[in-house]
C-alpha cells in the first residue's frame, strides 16, 4: 500500500523572536525526522510568529526574517518540511501594476510558506486570500499570492495553502486538487473563539469530501497579547473523516500515515480527468535520493485524536493559556491582583494560579469603610484555598484624607459617585505601587458586562497591564468559577462568593442591580448589540424590553472613551471589545 508520512507541529512562537522560534523549529524538526515523517508542517510565519503587525514595516525585520529562514533551511536535513515565513517575491516577474493599501514606502510582501527539502528551498507558495475583518489586518501589509505550486514527494503530488485559503469553496485548494494534488497541506494562525474549532472542523470536512483530498490543517498555539490560538490541528481523509487530532492549546507533534491508494481508487471511480488550471505553476519534484530510504517494513504511525473539548472548559482553557504567555513572553514573573471577595477577582486568581503557579500570585485586599465581614472572610478563605499570600491593605485612612482634601472644593455638594470612584482610584494606586515597587504585573478583574456599559473606573478598578476576563461576560464568570470548583475536591472559590448578589461595595448596602438591570437580562442584550451589531428594534423583537435595551445601549455607546483606555484582554467571544470593535469616541450616531 503507497502510504505518505504526514507530520504537524502545533508549536507555539514569540512574535519578533526570530531566534528563540527558529530553535523551537530546528528541535521540532528533530522530533520529526525521528518519527519517519516525509513531511512535516509548522503554523503560519511560524519564522516571526503571528501577527507581527507593524514590525512589517521594518526593513530590517524582514531581512532578519529571510536569515532565520535560511538557518531553517541548513537545519533541515533528511527530510521535507513546510514553514511559514515572510516574502518578499511570489515567484512571478515582472509585477504587473496593481492598487494596494499596503502603505506607500512599504515592501511588497507576502505571507508564504516555504518548501523545503533536505537543505534545499524547493518552492515558496503566497497566500491568496487576505483576511481583513475582525482581528486581521493582512491587507494592511500584505500583496495576494498569485500562483500555486505543487510539489510531488515519494510519488505524492502535494498542495500548500494557508489559512484563510482553504475556506473559500472556489479557492486554491479546488484548482490544487483539479490539477492532481492529492494531499492539501494548509497551515494556519486562527485565533480561538467560542465554537470556533467546531466550525473550522466542519468547513474541512467539506473541503477535503468535494475535492476528493487528504486535507491536513496545521493550527498555531498559544497567546499573543489578546490573542488565543488553540491548536486542535487536524488530518481528514479524503471522504472527510477525522483521522487525526492534536491537543488543545498545548504544542503537539501529530504524525500519522496517509493511504494514497485509496485516494487514488476513489478518484479513478470519479473519472476525476481535468485540465490543469492556468494558475497552477509547473510540479517541483523533490529528489529522494538524499533524503532516508523509507524502510520496506516502516511500522504503521497510529494518530492521536485527541478528545473535543466541551466549550466552557475550551473558554477556561482559553483564558489559561491567555494568562500565561501574556506573563511569560513579556518578561514578567509574578502578578498582583485586588481581591475584593467578589467571583470576578476570585476567578481571576483562580485563573492566574492555574497559569503561574501559587508562588506567583500576590493578592491585594483594600478594605474600605463600606467592606462587609463577608468580603473579609471570604478573601481570606479563597487565598487559603489557593495557598497564595494575601497581603491586607486598609484604604479607610486614605479615603477619610482624599475626602478632607476635597471638603472645601465640594462643600455643598452631596456624596455620589465621585466618591465611590476615589476609592477605586486609591486602590488602583496601591497596586500599581505593588506593581512598580515589586516587578509584578497587574491583572484587572473587569468583565464584559461592566466595560461593555462603563460600570467601571477609569484608573481605579480599570488600572493594570493586562484585562484576564475582559471578554468574559458576567453570567459565564459565574459559569466559569463553578467549572473551576468541581475541579478536585475541595471546591476553591467559597460557596458565598457564588451565591450572593453582586456588589462594589462602594457605599452602604450597594448591589450591582442598582445601576444596571440584572445580568441574566443585561447580557442577552450586549451579545445582540456589541458582538452581532443588532439594531434597538432587532433586539424588542428578540424578546427584550424597549426602555431596558434602550438604556443599555446607551451606556455602550457614551463608554466608548473608557474602554479605549482600558489594558487589552483575552479574546474568547466571536467580537471582542478590542481590535474586533473599533467604534469611534466622537460619534454622533445613534441607534435607537
Amino acid at each position: 500500500m503507497r502510504t505518505f508520512r504526514i507530520a504537524m507541529v502545533q508549536m507555539n512562537p514569540t512574535v519578533g523572536d526570530l531566534d528563540g522560534n527558529v530553535r523551537r523549529i530546528t528541535a521540532w524538526l528533530r522530533e520529526a525526522k525521528k518519527a519517519k515523517a516525509d513531511l512535516v508542517a509548522f503554523p503560519e510565519l511560524a519564522i516571526t510568529g503571528y501577527p507581527p503587525e507593524d514590525l512589517l514595516l521594518k526593513p530590517r525585520f524582514i531581512s532578519d526574517n529571510r536569515r532565520a529562514l535560511q538557518e531553517v533551511v541548513r537545519q533541515c536535513r533528511g527530510l521535507a518540511a513546510v514553514v511559514g515565513f515572510v516574502s518578499q517575491s511570489d515567484g512571478i516577474d515582472p509585477k504587473p501594476a496593481r492598487s494596494s493599501v499596503v502603505p506607500a514606502g512599504a515592501h511588497e510582501l507576502y505571507n508564504a510558506a516555504a518548501v523545503i527539502a533536505d537543505q534545499k528551498l524547493i518552492a515558496t507558495y503566497c497566500k491568496w486570500y487576505l483576511p481583513n475583518y475582525g482581528v486581521f489586518d493582512e491587507s494592511r501589509y500584505f500583496h495576494p499570492g498569485r500562483r500555486l505550486p505543487l510539489v510531488r514527494l515519494r510519488g505524492t503530488l502535494v498542495g500548500v495553502n494557508i489559512c484563510e485559503d482553504v475556506w473559500l469553496p472556489e479557492g486554491p485548494t479546488r484548482f490544487q486538487a483539479a490539477a492532481g494534488a492529492e494531499v492539501i497541506v494548509n497551515i494556519n494562525a486562527s485565533p480561538f473563539h467560542l465554537g470556533k474549532s467546531r466550525v473550522r472542523e466542519q468547513m474541512l470536512a467539506t473541503r477535503a469530501r468535494e475535492n476528493g483530498v487528504v486535507l491536513t490543517y496545521t493550527n498555531l498555539v498559544g497567546g499573543q497579547d489578546e490573542l488565543v490560538f488553540d491548536g486542535n490541528s487536524v488530518i481528514l481523509d479524503h471522504q472527510g473523516e477525522v483521522i487525526a487530532r492534536g491537543k488543545a492549546f498545548e504544542e503537539d507533534l501529530i504524525v500519522a500515515d496517509l493511504n494514497m491508494e485509496a485516494v487514488a481508487r476513489a478518484r479513478l471511480a470519479q473519472g476525476r480527468k481535468k485540465p490543469l488550471p492556468r494558475r497552477v505553476a509547473s510540479v517541483v519534484e523533490i529528489c529522494t535520493a538524499s533524503l532516508p530510504a523509507v524502510p520496506k517494513t516502516r511500522s504503521r504511525a497510529i494518530p492521536e485524536l485527541a478528545t473535543v473539548l466541551d466549550q466552557l472548559e475550551e473558554v477556561y482553557r482559553a483564558l489559561t493559556l491567555g494568562v500565561r504567555d501574556y506573563v511569560r513572553k513579556n518578561g514578567f514573573t509574578r502578578v498582583v491582583i485586588g481581591l475584593s471577595g467578589g467571583v470576578d477577582s476570585a476567578l481571576t486568581a483562580v485563573l492566574a494560579v492555574d497559569a503561574l503557579g501559587a508562588d506567583n500570585v500576590w493578592g491585594l485586599f483594600m478594605p474600605s469603610p463600606y467592606t462587609s465581614q463577608d468580603s473579609h472572610e471570604d478573601v481570606a478563605e479563597l487565598g487559603a484555598r489557593l495557598a497564595i499570600s494575601v497581603r491586607t491593605i486598609p484604604i479607610t485612612t486614605l479615603f477619610a484624607t482624599y475626602r478632607q482634601s476635597l471638603a472645601e472644593t465640594f462643600e455643598g455638594r452631596a456624596p455620589d459617585t465621585t466618591e465611590e470612584n476615589l476609592q477605586a482610584r486609591i486602590r488602583g494606586n496601591l497596586l500599581m505601587a505593588f506593581s512598580n515597587k515589586f516587578g509584578h504585573l497587574v491583572l484587572t478583574t473587569g468583565n464584559k458586562s461592566e466595560l461593555s456599559v462603563g460600570y467601571a473606573t477609569l484608573y481605579g478598578d480599570m488600572a493594570g497591564g493586562f484585562a484576564a476576563i475582559k471578554d468574559v461576560p458576567k453570567t459565564m464568570v459565574y459559569d466559569l468559577a463553578k467549572l473551576r470548583n468541581r475541579r478536585g475536591e475541595t471546591p476553591v472559590i467559597p460557596k458565598r462568593t457564588l451565591d450572593r448578589p453582586p456588589t462594589a461595595e462602594l457605599r452602604p448596602d450597594q448591589k450591582d442591580e442598582d445601576s444596571l438591570p440584572p445580568y441574566e437580562i443585561l447580557d442577552p442584550i450586549l451579545q445582540a448589540y456589541v458582538e452581532e451589531d443588532r439594531s434597538l428594534d432587532e433586539i424588542v423583537e428578540a424578546g427584550s424590553d424597549r426602555a431596558t435595551a434602550a438604556r443599555v445601549i446607551a451606556l455602550v455607546d457614551g463608554s466608548e472613551y473608557k474602554r479605549r483606555q482600558a489594558p487589552i484582554g483575552i479574546k474568547i467571544t466571536q467580537r471582542a471589545l478590542g481590535k474586533d470593535r473599533r467604534m469611534p469616541i466622537t460619534n454622533g450616531y445613534r441607534n435607537s
